[in-house]
């Protein structure tokens, strides 16, 4: 028997739609003010409504949803993926932004070397002039 609700709290939503792994999780995220409802700061007892757009940050991803259906239990992924809708601005936006880090170079490879050898070290050291050789503060 599948209840239907007209207004859920938004933790408890994005913990069913399987946004988050646990409702603390979800608390937490929106605390940080990673989540809004309908472009407004939400708590976490924020009642939802079908029809409410959130968008939430996830890493470097940022997602915009409308919410379809309300569910009061945490159900299989197949079932949370009918609970919202993605906007067509968020799914190109994200397209655009994995594009970009697909194309982007690889940070480690900008590194000519990594750390020194031991020899490289030694080498490095013998190179360097003592403190005492620099310069001096007394006046001679």
């Amino acid at each position: 028997m599948q209840h239907t609700l007209d207004k859920q709290r938004l933790d408890k939503w994005l913990w069913a739609a399987r946004f988050y792994k646990t409702r603390g999780l979800a608390c937490d995220e929106i605390q940080k003010n990673r989540v809004d409802v309908n472009e407004l700061t939400a708590k976490p007892a924020r009642e939802l409504k079908v029809g409410d757009r959130v968008t939430l940050r996830q890493g470097p991803v940022t997602r915009t949803v409308v919410v379809n259906a309300l569910m009061p239990m945490r159900g299989p992924a197949t079932v949370a993926q009918t609970m919202y809708q993605e906007t067509d601005d968020s799914l190109q936006r994200n397209l655009a932004q994995r594009e970009a880090r697909r194309l982007a170079p690889e940070p480690a490879h900008s590194m000519e070397h990594g750390r020194p050898t031991k020899r490289e070290r030694r080498q490095l050291d013998q190179a360097h002039t003592p403190w005492d050789e620099r310069w001096s503060a007394s006046l001679d």
